[in-house]
């Protein structure tokens, strides 16, 4: 009878052996979850601190935000992209994201290329002296442009993999048209095309641009990441995919998206509105000259000294965009034309400017 007692307590022991061993074991478990997250926490810190820094008083070169390792999933920010190979980008091109850079200091300017290694000292042959020069900004940060790795988990993966360029019209278009919105779906920012010079800072929040009332346009976007405009826009493009048709996944798709999402066929009815958490600006934030009416852009003796009628002019404008699409089949010039291109190079991208041919 004596060796159920003695039994009991070496029981008791060894069940109170196995508690410690379990708990021992779930404070490792602990200790190496926190180690993992710890580096990801301090570098979040790290880059909210020094935001909260930049953001606090004036903004200059010791303050613009530099991400450590830099990729919109780490900082969004503002997004350019080249979905064609073409590794000399135009000056009208470098103009835009250094005017974005400058006057948005604090945020990072991503530029993707789909010909680029991602390697900037791989670029040093005189050819490459855009890269080059984009690479002096502190914020601009060139990234390889892959479409097949941008489209995975999105409703534009089977769709790329099925699509035959060669038979595609317009290709480079119908590509760039996807790949922006697949920026926007998986990182979040603003979304600019490279014909748009930047005059003010940019406000970060989600928006269209009307080209006119009741039609939108897709050269500036912003939006939060995944949001369910920018979802609902990554299906219809598939639905409704026809490469024979330009602005088809473009300017239209947002325009009968945007006409769903507000619940009115008449887009008049919500301009410089905020409609469902989306604001809808008016032309003259991005698109202040239409397109019919580009040329005026390339007049000569346009600036004769008059700054002040040029800036009164454009006073409700954030971004100039110069129809591209249409400017880029004539050659014209731009240092010593006194034309508003010239202007606009001369004030918001000085680097550029002074690579200009005379």
């Amino acid at each position: 009878m004596k060796a159920i007692p003695q039994l009991l307590q070496l029981i008791s022991i060894l069940v109170s052996g196995l508690v410690l061993i379990y708990s021992l074991h779930n404070i490792l478990l602990k200790l190496d979850e926190l180690t993992k997250k710890l580096p990801n926490y301090l570098a979040k810190k790290a880059s909210n601190d020094q935001m909260k820094s930049a953001m606090s008083g004036q903004v200059n070169a010791e303050n613009t935000v530099i991400v450590k390792h830099p990729h919109p999933s780490t900082e969004p920010g503002i997004m350019f992209l080249q979905s064609s190979s073409e590794l000399n980008p135009s000056p009208l091109t470098i103009c835009s994201i250094e005017s974005a850079a400058r006057l948005n200091p604090n945020k990072p300017v991503y530029y993707f290329m789909r010909g680029f290694n991602g390697k900037v000292s791989a670029y040093r042959d005189p050819e490459y002296k855009g890269i080059r020069l984009l690479s002096s900004f502190k914020n601009v940060i060139t990234l390889p442009l892959n479409p097949k790795e941008l489209f995975s988990n999105t409703p534009l993966a089977g769709w790329y993999e099925k699509v035959d360029p060669s038979t595609e019209l317009y290709w480079i278009i119908s590509l760039s048209d996807g790949c922006r919105i697949a920026l926007l779906w998986k990182y979040g920012g603003t979304y600019l095309d490279t014909d748009i010079i930047s005059i003010k800072p940019l406000l970060f929040h989600n928006f269209l641009c009307a080209e006119l009332g009741n039609y939108a346009n897709n050269a500036a976007l912003g939006f939060n990441r995944s949001h369910s405009f920018i979802e609902s826009c990554l299906w219809d493009f598939v639905e409704n995919y026809n490469g024979a048709v330009w602005g088809q996944q473009g300017p239209e798709l947002m325009t009968r998206m945007l006409k769903k999402w507000c619940e009115t066929d008449n887009l008049h009815n919500v301009l410089n509105k905020e409609c469902k958490g989306i604001k809808y600006l008016s032309n003259n934030w991005f698109y202040p000259v239409p397109y019919p009416d580009w040329k005026k852009y390339f007049e000569k003796d346009t600036w004769k000294g008059n700054a002040d009628e040029i800036e009164k002019k454009f006073s409700e404008t954030i971004g100039v965009h110069f129809w591209n699409s249409l400017s880029r089949r004539h050659k014209f010039q731009i240092k010593g034309s006194r034309s508003l291109i010239e202007y606009f190079f001369y004030k918001y991208c000085p680097s550029t400017y002074e690579t200009l041919p005379k």
